[in-house]
């Protein structure tokens, strides 16, 4: 699935550090292979069948890539993953995904390649009862490629 990392996650130590880390980069996620199988299994879970995911024999003759490429919602569906590779927030034990913003799909993931995550702390504001929201700026490279696969910017709302 993944190789193992050389280097250790960011680690912002409470909820209240968060202000510190605005702008800071986090890091970058192991490498993830976005097989066939995973492709296929996504496929199945979001019924979305297309050919250009699904179907190997027709991607190879009629795909401008000749081959299948991942569902753009499978590749950003690696966020929640790849992040806490990245990063370790103290004093949260609970975390919500409140929303994505400005999500683009500027490459194909081809079946079998690799992908990473990169993000970096966009903003973060205070919110009552101790909890914060923060948003992510995301970037998925595609190993081997200079273009980004996917970015977006993810809103999270951690809380104690």
């Amino acid at each position: 699935m993944t190789e193992s990392s050389k280097r250790a996650p960011t680690v912002i130590p409470s909820l209240e550090e968060f202000p510190r880390f605005l702008g800071t980069r986090l890091g970058t996620s192991d490498w993830i292979t976005v097989d066939q199988e995973r492709i296929d299994t996504f496929a199945r879970a979001t019924e979305d069948r297309q050919w250009i995911h699904t179907d190997v024999a027709r991607a190879r003759r009629e795909s401008p890539w000749k081959q299948t490429i991942a569902h753009g919602y499978l590749t950003l569906s690696l966020a929640p993953a790849l992040m806490m590779q990245i990063l370790e927030v103290g004093g949260s034990n609970t975390v919500i995904n409140t929303g994505i913003e400005k999500m683009r799909l500027a490459a194909p993931v081809t079946a079998g390649s690799r992908v990473r995550l990169s993000a970096v702390v966009a903003s973060v504001r205070a919110m009552r009862g101790g909890r914060v929201r923060v948003a992510f700026d995301l970037r998925f490279e595609v190993e081997g490629s200079e273009k980004a696969a996917c970015t977006a910017r993810v809103n999270y709302v951690y809380a104690p």
